[in-house]
């Protein structure tokens, strides 16, 4: 079901390059809170798709700016949901217990406004080495790649 969860989020996921984003100036104290505290920052209306314990997700935006965000009740539950979006590749915006999911230009008009870190992930490659293209110090777990 978790995989299920995840493509259908990764649908509005286009195609983007691999590495790491450029530390640009402004960018806020990462955001926490519930869905729709995040929603209001990042200028959404959610539509709320997935409204479970472990996991809340919502589609925002619309055309080529729509993205997913989601929130976590763990962090377990946030790695594991990062560990299986690896497959499908695709570029993130990852704060504590939170994602959004979105085009790079999305991913990072939306940094400006909840800080967290960007995240690309390699798998859509077919040279990957097992590395991704995770960030280093992105509040991943312990023991990843």
């Amino acid at each position: 079901m978790r995989k299920l969860l995840v493509a259908g989020a990764l649908v509005v996921v286009a195609a983007t390059g691999c590495g790491a984003h450029d530390e640009g100036p402004g960018v806020p104290g990462t955001a926490s809170g519930s869905l729709e505290q995040l929603a209001r920052r990042a200028g959404c209306r959610p539509d709320l798709q997935t409204d479970a314990a472990e996991l809340r997700q919502a589609n925002c935006g619309s055309g080529e700016g729509r993205y997913v965000l989601a929130t976590f009740a763990t962090d377990r539950g946030q790695a594991e949901w990062l560990d299986a979006a690896d497959d499908y590749g695709g570029t993130y915006l990852v704060g504590r217990k939170w994602i959004v999911v979105g085009a790079e230009a999305t991913v990072t008009r939306l940094r400006g406004r909840l800080g967290g870190t960007v995240e690309r992930s390699s798998s859509h490659h077919s040279d990957r080495s097992g590395g991704g293209g995770h960030e280093e110090g992105a509040g991943r777990h312990a023991g990843h790649h």
